[in-house]
């Protein structure tokens, strides 16, 4: 996107996101910062979500906010109802909730003017509850026989 001369940065939001790979429900928030203040808000989100006696398992990536003492310390408060699972450094790839964050990039936020950050907020919001109105659940899979064919005829 170009800018122009009356482009004004207005500030930066956080996407704090988890996928219900069951359901396809997605859980979030857009909030200023990414710390474990917030995190354990998007924990407690989910928490009230499902019922008490579930186990939730949560795949993330490496970020302090996710490990960070005010974390460990909620998730002692709560012993197991959350399992972690981190991706390796360097792979999120692996993390099906950055395929929706590249989308609603590429198809809701991409070349927008949003006068505050909070419309810029309630953009996001409104795409994720739109989304929720008919979830997808992603069949995510690798098939290494397909990969060593498609090598093996190189």
């Amino acid at each position: 996107m170009s800018r122009d001369h009356e482009y004004i940065r207005l500030g930066t939001v956080l996407i704090l996101s988890g996928i219900d790979l069951q359901t396809g429900i997605i859980h979030g928030l857009v909030r200023e910062k990414h710390r474990g203040k917030e995190f354990i808000e998007l924990l407690k989100k989910i928490d009230n979500y499902y019922p008490t006696d579930w186990v939730i398992k949560i795949i993330c990536d490496n970020h302090s906010a996710h490990i960070s003492k005010e974390t460990r310390a909620y998730l002692k408060e709560h012993p197991g109802r959350f399992e972690f699972i981190f991706t390796p450094q360097h792979a999120s790839w692996l993390n099906i909730i950055e395929t929706l964050f590249s989308k609603m990039a590429r198809s809701v936020l991409r070349g927008i003017r949003a006068n505050s950050t909070e419309e810029y907020c309630k953009r996001i919001e409104s795409y994720w509850e739109q989304l929720n109105q008919e979830p997808v659940v992603f069949h995510w899979s690798y098939e290494i026989e397909k990969v060593d064919q498609e090598l093996s005829s190189i």
